[in-house]
């Protein structure tokens, strides 16, 4: 009887951990299934010389794009130059980005060449803009809560803080907000959040999960962004103001 009564008790036990917990074991599911399914893909390869090269490109654009921005003087001519800049780095920051893809992540790392070091996901996400042209304090904005790191580019009220949303609404409402490059702040983590024209989300970021190095993630594979209980968003380049600074070489001062 007494044993009976154990075995009872140790099953209810199993049954409710299992339902308690049943969001952590899904996510831990749906990781192993990425894991799995991408074993037969090739390893990125990081590529410094292509960074090098991108980010020289992009500095030259934005110079030329300034001049006109300077010289424009009708509404139409400074609106066409405002989102052809707009464009050119929702074109260009991704492209930066997946040149990091294989670096491997560090807690600490600091790298500032894909493939040369390890990087931590702050200072990936600070580097990459650093390099796009933003002139931000790659060391001190990369050690900044997620949040922070959003609130240096944009105000409160642009940012979108979900609390235990479900994943599936979190991403329609992200797509439904429109293209753009995004930082996302999780509950430990900060990342990009690319979403497309044709309302593709793309999670990149220096994963310090199963992959432990840059990644490239569609919304399937992107674990660490569905098991979040937290999500804070921002769109860098759905910001006229931010565009602007960008456009004007101006300098950011990290949120603290």
């Amino acid at each position: 009887m007494f044993r009976r009564l154990l075995q009872l008790l140790l099953i209810g036990g199993l049954a409710y951990s299992g339902w308690h917990y049943r969001d952590q074991i899904e996510g831990l599911y749906r990781e192993f299934e990425a894991q799995r399914a991408g074993r037969g893909k090739a390893q990125a390869v990081p590529d410094p010389e292509r960074y090098q090269v991108l980010k020289d490109e992009l500095e030259l654009k934005r110079i030329h794009l300034s001049k006109r921005y300077g010289a424009a003087r009708t509404a139409t001519e400074i609106s066409l130059v405002h989102t052809e800049a707009r464009e050119t780095l929702e074109e260009e920051l991704p492209k930066l980005m997946r040149c990091w893809l294989g670096t491997p992540w560090d807690f600490s790392g600091t790298a500032q060449i894909p493939g040369e070091g390890k990087i931590a996901c702050g200072y990936y996400v600070s580097t990459v803009m650093r390099d796009a042209g933003f002139k931000v304090e790659r060391i001190r904005l990369a050690q900044q809560a997620s949040q922070n790191i959003i609130g240096t580019f944009l105000p409160r009220d642009q940012m979108h803080v979900r609390a235990g949303m479900n994943y599936q609404k979190f991403l329609a409402e992200v797509a439904q907000r429109g293209p753009g490059v995004r930082i996302v702040g999780l509950d430990k983590h900060v990342a990009f959040l690319v979403v497309t024209n044709e309302g593709e989300v793309r999670f990149i970021h220096s994963s310090g999960g199963a992959a432990k190095s840059v990644v490239d993630q569609n919304q399937e594979e992107a674990t660490t962004l569905q098991r979040s209980r937290y999500r804070v968003t921002g769109n860098i380049t759905g910001s006229d103001e931010v565009v602007h600074e960008w456009l004007m070489g101006a300098s950011w001062k990290t949120q603290l």
